[in-house]
């Protein structure tokens, strides 16, 4: 049998903290930020009934980080009993979305086609977004469940942009741009997005300008929006594991560099 090195004590150490924490209930005190509270906010003060179109707009990579950010925001966009419309701008996001909303929507007890409705993936998000402006039943005459958009209750009445208080997009990338340059400059429809930590700095002068009206980034904005919203999920979960393991790597530091130091002074003596 393979003898257990240092370096595996150290990993089985990371292990046994994570887990310890998680089982005792730990919960950190994160602040939401300015922007995350914008996206609060706009939904919280929504007219009861609006109708927000969220736009699951990322690889499948990205699934760890931006699931919670998701999850948070379908939450409290259903919980105030907003109807929400999804599709996908890329083609790895569709699955992942509609099951993420139908998650959502079983657990607050609402229908398919009259709470919520997801009209799946469209090429060329260009020109989806531009199409959607002028009709969203020319752009999508079926659901992604094959059903004809006509026969969805939900969609009745809803044409185009100036029918949806918002379009919420979930990204890892740059998409998110388009739905501004396109969606926002042309059909003055609000933009809001969820985002991987990586893109938040890349999204700032947007927020800066109102060009895009709210943004919640990574594992510490799903955290933040769980906060404001009372309820904990991956988000907070997340933050708890990350920050327990940049606390443990502190200390393995600090410990090293204490016993590199005693071991030099012993060598001088």
């Amino acid at each position: 049998m393979k003898r257990i090195e240092s370096r595996h004590w150290i990993f089985i150490g990371l292990f046994l903290l994570i887990a310890a924490v998680m089982l005792l209930g730990v919960e950190l005190n994160i602040n939401p930020s300015s922007e995350t509270q914008k996206m609060y906010d706009y939904i919280e003060n929504l007219p009861p009934g609006s109708t927000l179109m969220i736009s699951f707009d990322h690889e499948a990579s990205s699934l760890p980080e931006i699931r919670p950010v998701a999850l948070a925001i379908l939450r409290h966009a259903f919980s105030k009993g907003h109807k929400l419309v999804g599709l996908a701008l890329f083609a790895e996001g569709t699955v992942i979305g509609y099951r993420l909303m139908d998650r959502v929507a079983t657990e607050y007890g609402l229908e398919y086609g009259r709470d919520y409705a997801y009209l799946g993936f469209k090429p060329q998000y260009i020109a989806a977004i531009l199409s959607m402006g002028e009709s969203i039943q020319e752009t999508f005459p079926e659901d992604y469940l094959g059903r004809s958009i006509d026969e969805i209750p939900l969609m009745n009445g809803i044409y185009n942009y100036d029918q949806i208080g918002g379009v919420i997009s979930i990204a890892d990338g740059s998409l998110t741009t388009h739905w501004m340059e396109y969606g926002a400059a042309r059909y003055n429809v609000d933009i809001l997005a969820g985002v991987t930590a990586a893109m938040v700095t890349t999204y700032d002068p947007y927020l800066a300008s109102n060009q895009m009206q709210a943004l919640v980034g990574g594992l510490r904005g799903a955290a933040e929006y769980e906060r404001l919203t009372g309820r904990r999920g991956g988000g907070s979960r997340g933050m708890l594991a990350q920050t327990t393991s940049h606390l443990y790597v502190l200390l393995l530091i600090l410990l090293g560099n204490i016993a590199f130091i005693r071991s030099r002074r012993k060598g001088n003596n």
